[in-house]
């Protein structure tokens, strides 16, 4: 289903604005026909009375941008692309119009009516959840299909019939393969962080899944940011979309605070512990797993009540840590980019790039993780000099103008911008008088060297031992 040619040019808001895409971005294709304009309130919407009865009863009363300017269009089955940072609001977005579409209808077992594709397994819980009481309400059958579960389970679950399916692209690829699922019945799509999906290598599998699906279906994708990865998905499955842009995407967030603190490689680790060590939740993030598991096990025996979240840990391990997190048994989560996007906690506000990122997407998204809905919140950014003219290339490129700080491990500054204070044990208490030093080493061991070093260090210590005994 190909997209249609632009007509006109809208820059209203919930209009086209292919003009002056930002840096990074494509400009998007226009649209022939208009959008519905923008609702003021949920209660103007032709949404059932078990919805607006669910919105009462959860307190949600006024939409929020993203939902005002997509729903009156996506209601009326259009097809839309949706830009929005995190946090905004984009799963009610897509969700409202999804199950008032499809209410009043019953899937065939194996036959789902509508599918959300997510990029992550956490992402695709947390829409779950937030849909859940909706569709309840509405009588609707949905299953989480992802990867790391029993896929047993999932294709049990889809045999006894479900309405909607909110699934990664590689475990719906799976049950579509052992035909546990077909798709020649889903009329409604969403594609949620579509950019992300592309960027991970699902670009195939999502174009595949839409291919199976009978053509003529309302198609929504929506993501905090739109670049060229998504540009083949817009134009070859998006029918005339409704453009709608509630935010820039660069990390313009009134909220938001960013800081980078210029620190020296030697402190990097006990400047991290420190803040770690604070009053109140702050998700800390890694660049490798092995990294993350080494500074979890330190604060850990930092006192600090820390977890680890990373691709290497099962599903049920990841969901457990997470409920950790927001429940408040652990105060500290140290993740990869997995956690960059679909997680939600609620009043978290401090995000910290232990090791910052190379993409600026990465850094929006990272830092998206707090000032969500209107709060507040801080996205700090340790760095050591070899990383400075990286770090601000990525930060001009992601909109950022960062307050820039010298800091030490221990000083009221860095206490004052992120609430930092000795941990409860000191390293040199619990494990010897070396301090952690970063992934790679252990306190009181030296770090481990390769075989070719190893083998190096070895014949030098030969030669000096020969010319000691040749002085002899």
């Amino acid at each position: 289903m190909k997209a249609k040619q632009p007509a006109s040019d809208r820059s209203r808001p919930g209009g086209s604005d292919r003009g002056g895409a930002p840096r990074g971005e494509y400009s998007v294709p226009g649209t022939s026909v208009p959008g519905l304009p923008p609702v003021g309130s949920f209660a103007e919407l032709d949404l059932p009375v078990e919805l607006t009865g669910v919105l009462t009863g959860l307190g949600v009363r006024n939409p929020f941008p993203i939902q005002a300017a997509t729903l009156p269009s996506a209601l009326a089955g259009r097809d839309v692309l949706g830009r929005a940072r995190t946090g905004s609001g984009k799963t009610l977005a897509f969700g409202l119009a999804l199950l008032a579409r499809t209410a009043g209808r019953r899937a065939e077992p194996k036959r789902p009516l509508a599918l959300v594709l997510v990029p992550t397994r956490e992402l695709a819980q947390q829409v779950s959840e937030a849909l859940t009481p909706y569709a309840e309400v509405l009588g609707l059958r949905s299953v989480t299909v992802v990867g790391g579960l029993a896929i047993g389970r999932q294709a049990a679950a889809l045999r006894e019939g479900a309405e909607v399916v909110v699934a990664t692209p590689g475990r719906l690829a799976d049950l579509v393969a052992r035909r546990d699922c077909h798709l020649d019945r889903v009329r409604i799509a969403v594609l949620d962080e579509a950019d992300q999906m592309c960027d991970m290598g699902f670009l195939p599998q999502v174009s595949e899944t839409l291919d199976r699906m009978p053509p003529g279906g309302q198609r929504m994708l929506f993501s905090a940011t739109l670049d060229h990865n998504v540009d083949q998905l817009v134009r070859n499955y998006l029918s005339d979309p409704v453009l709608v842009t509630v935010d820039r995407a660069e990390g313009s967030v009134e909220t938001m605070e960013h800081h980078v603190l210029n620190v020296h490689p030697a402190d990097k680790y006990a400047t991290a512990t420190e803040i770690a060590a604070r009053d109140g939740r702050v998700l800390m993030f890694l660049d490798t797993k092995h990294g993350v598991d080494q500074f979890t096990r330190h604060l850990r025996s930092s006192g600090v009540r820390a977890g680890a979240l990373h691709s290497g840990k099962s599903q049920p391990q990841r969901t457990h840590t997470l409920a950790q997190f927001k429940d408040g048994e652990i105060t500290v989560l140290v993740a990869t980019n997995v956690a960059a996007r679909g997680i939600h906690v609620e009043h978290l506000d401090l995000v910290v790039n232990v090791d910052p990122p190379s993409d600026p997407k990465d850094y929006l998204h990272r830092g998206g993780r707090t000032a969500r809905a209107g709060e507040s919140g801080r996205v700090v950014t340790l760095v050591t000099p070899g990383q400075r003219r990286d770090v601000n290339r990525m930060m001009s490129d992601a909109g950022i103008r960062p307050t820039v700080t010298q800091v030490r491990s221990g000083e009221e500054r860095l206490s004052s911008i992120t609430g930092a204070k000795r941990p409860p044990v000191q390293d040199r208490e619990k494990t010897g008088s070396v301090a952690f030093r970063g992934p790679g080493t252990r306190a009181g061991r030296p770090p481990k060297e390769s075989r070719k070093a190893a083998e190096a260090r070895a014949m030098a210590e030969a030669r000096k031992a020969a010319r000691v005994r040749k002085a002899y």
